[in-house]
């Protein structure tokens, strides 16, 4: 009998109602003959309070005990999506992280899973219960409660259905799958029917929000296959899978966004080694993920060096490089929070030519200047100003043939 893991978001149960309604779809799954693991987000919104409350408090909660709070919200949504199921007629049980013996590192509020025993799920299976688990937390190995950060769940999802060895990862979201670009700036945007895993990874690293990174990471690892879907409706969705789907003949799978970009510039830093790692090794001890690096062709033993910065990590990591300027010489410091990235993805592109140069004269057209350029074998990121955004993800998807026909 195969195991389907089911993951449903925030969205999808919202209030009472919406409860049933996910009920209801398990149910329909179960009654298929299929076992079925529920891994549950906390209702939406709910996170947000108990992050306020814990403000009020005061100013800078301590981590453990933040994540401690911040577990309840998942757990109060698998004890009522069970008494719903069992109020159904069906047999049910939820389980906290730690019941689902998810193990991870200690790091409070964006913990790495290590683990998963999932002995007492496969127990509840066997003697086929629906099991319902409350998704974004675990344990380490002292005991504390630990949380996975935002969009945790998808995490804990993929995760338990790699142990299981589930025929499917089905995310039921407020989305009805993956989309060419965000429908909501480009409206000739189509729903992708399937996508590699490899796509999908550079997708999520580069702005779109239906699936968080690590779960697609851990997917590609464990060859889970994943289905992005609504909950709202019966249609199909998108398969996230280990293979290049037929794609290759598309050099741009994909147009993506992110205005949740700042970038800080050196001037005039002297050009000798050693120096880069004094730009960021305070940075990285700041926790402050570093994304794109530029650095200008050597004049006279003197360079600029270029780096992006999420948003909410700009103040500080601007404060550093005041610090750090001061020690290296540095003629100055610049920042720059008026910024996006704007990238096109396609497994397509490792066989065919042009992509970049096509890309560069479609954003000249519009005069859109590029600030920074990063590639890989299937994307192309440019910064740009951040007015541009929606223009440049509109032309690019034309450009590149992916409106709806």
């Amino acid at each position: 009998m195969g195991i389907i893991v089911q993951k449903y978001g925030g969205t999808s149960v919202a209030d009472i109602d919406h409860i049933r309604n996910v009920a209801k779809r398990i149910t329909k799954t179960y009654d298929q003959g299929y076992n079925v693991v529920v891994v549950i987000s906390a209702m939406a919104g709910v996170t947000d309070e108990l992050i306020d409350m814990a403000m009020q408090v005061t100013d800078s909660p301590e981590k453990r005990e933040l994540d401690v709070l911040l577990a309840t919200g998942e757990q109060t949504t698998a004890a009522l999506l069970a008494m719903t199921l069992k109020a159904m007629g069906y047999p049910a049980m939820s389980l906290l992280g730690h019941q689902a013996e998810v193990l991870t590192d200690c790091s409070f509020g964006n913990a790495r899973i290590l683990d998963i025993g999932a002995g007492r799920i496969k127990e509840l299976v066997d003697e086929r219960n629906i099991v319902v688990v409350a998704g974004f937390q675990g344990s380490d190995q002292n005991g504390n409660i630990t949380t996975l950060g935002r969009g945790g769940s998808d995490t804990t999802a993929v995760a338990i259905a790699a142990v299981l060895k589930a025929d499917s990862c089905e995310i039921y979201t407020d989305v009805d799958g993956i989309y060419t670009a965000d429908p909501n700036i480009c409206e000739k945007a189509r729903k992708i029917d399937t996508i590699s895993y490899d796509e999908m990874l550079n997708m999520a690293s580069l702005g779109a929000k239906v699936l968080q990174i690590r779960s697609v990471g851990f997917a590609k690892m464990h060859d889970v296959p994943v289905h992005v879907r609504s909950s709202f409706s019966e249609e199909e969705g998108t398969m996230v899978m280990n293979v290049d789907c037929g794609m290759e003949s598309l050099m741009v799978s994909a147009v993506t966004h992110e205005k949740d970009q700042a970038r800080i510039t050196l001037k005039k830093v002297h050009d000798q080694p050693g120096i880069a790692a004094k730009i960021f090794t305070p940075v990285s001890e700041a926790g402050i993920v570093v994304d794109m690096i530029v650095q200008n062709t050597s004049a006279e033993g003197f360079t600029d060096l270029t780096f992006t910065v999420p948003k909410e990590s700009f103040k500080t990591a601007l404060d550093i490089q005041r610090r750090v300027a001061e020690k290296i010489g540095a003629e100055d410091v610049l920042g720059d929070k008026n910024i996006a990235k704007v990238s096109v993805v396609g497994v397509g592109m490792r066989n065919h030519s042009g992509v970049a140069s096509k890309m560069f004269t479609v954003l000249a057209q519009e005069n859109i200047n590029i600030m920074m350029i990063s590639t890989s074998e299937i994307r192309i990121s440019c910064i740009i100003e951040e007015k541009y955004t929606e223009l440049a993800v509109r032309i690019l998807h034309t450009a590149f043939g992916l409106d709806k026909e």
